[in-house]
């Protein structure tokens, strides 16, 4: 027999975002684990319904959608062929699909953020690796632009979302999750780089296109976050249940300003 008190209906999901803090007319970069929430009814189109019923027809609801799949230099790629032999290698390498903004799954960023890239009328930015989806009349605005050897900086729908002063939604997740940060990663002074390498198509070609970008780690992540929240002011972090999940609402321009200050100064410790 279900449990009953493990299925969020839709109502009561709105109902909490709108407890949390979530606001009509906000923008809201959203990482969701659906599991932590519990059954919510509906599932991830559920969980979205109620995310724009709680922003209103005025609102934006944001997500990253990467894909590490189409890269032979990720932590995905290495994970995948660990172990294999040189031909099962090369085997893998030519089965990477170019990226199509239309069309690229990102399985790896979970059902919610597959929900928003594939609704009606949802945009998604042009990055081959590191691209957000978006619903809402903001969304133009913020995935515009967004630079082919700029992951996430100021050329990438993070900084679009700082200028905007938008707000995190941790669903379920923590501030390991939290891909904002990285654009403090761009804002320390003289931040390392290094090569990235995926599967484009030019001119209906497909190929290799190799670039240089800011070297991304968020193995500290959890740290900054923790950081971040003691330090925190008044209103840039709100704390509270979703379903069976506690939550985090969270101005993303203090987290930047934070990141990068706090950033500097612990990866030049080594701590």
């Amino acid at each position: 027999m279900e449990d009953v008190r493990d299925v969020t209906d839709g109502a009561r999901t709105t109902a909490a975002l709108t407890a949390l803090g979530v606001r009509p007319g906000e923008v809201l970069l959203v990482h969701a684990s659906l599991r932590s929430l519990g059954r919510p009814e509906g599932g991830a189109r559920g969980v979205l319904d109620a995310l724009r019923r709680a922003v209103g027809v005025s609102g934006t609801v944001v997500v990253p959608a990467f894909t590490p799949e189409n890269s032979d230099t990720s932590p995905h790629y290495r994970e995948r062929v660990r172990g294999l032999a040189a031909g099962a290698v090369d085997a893998v390498r030519a089965a990477m699909p170019a990226y199509d903004p239309a069309r690229t799954p990102a399985p790896s960023m979970g059902a919610l953020a597959e929900t928003v890239r594939t609704a009606p009328g949802a945009g998604r930015s042009a990055h081959p690796q590191t691209s957000f989806a978006a619903l809402g009349p903001a969304a133009g605005r913020l995935l515009a632009g967004h630079r082919a050897n700029c992951h996430l900086g100021e050329d990438s729908p993070l900084a679009r979302l700082y200028e905007a002063d938008a707000r995190i939604l941790l669903l379920g997740t923590g501030y390991a999750t939290c891909t904002a940060f990285h654009l403090g990663e761009y804002r320390m002074p003289g931040p390392p780089r290094r090569g990235y390498r995926c599967v484009v198509m030019a001119r209906g070609v497909r190929r290799w296109w190799e670039y240089e970008d800011v070297a991304l780690d968020d193995g500290d992540f959890a740290a900054l976050g923790a950081a971040f929240e003691d330090a925190a002011a008044d209103g840039d972090v709100r704390a509270g249940p979703v379903g069976a999940a506690d939550c985090r609402l969270v101005r993303l321009r203090p987290a930047v300003d934070f990141a990068a200050a706090w950033l500097t100064e612990h990866r030049r410790a080594g701590s």
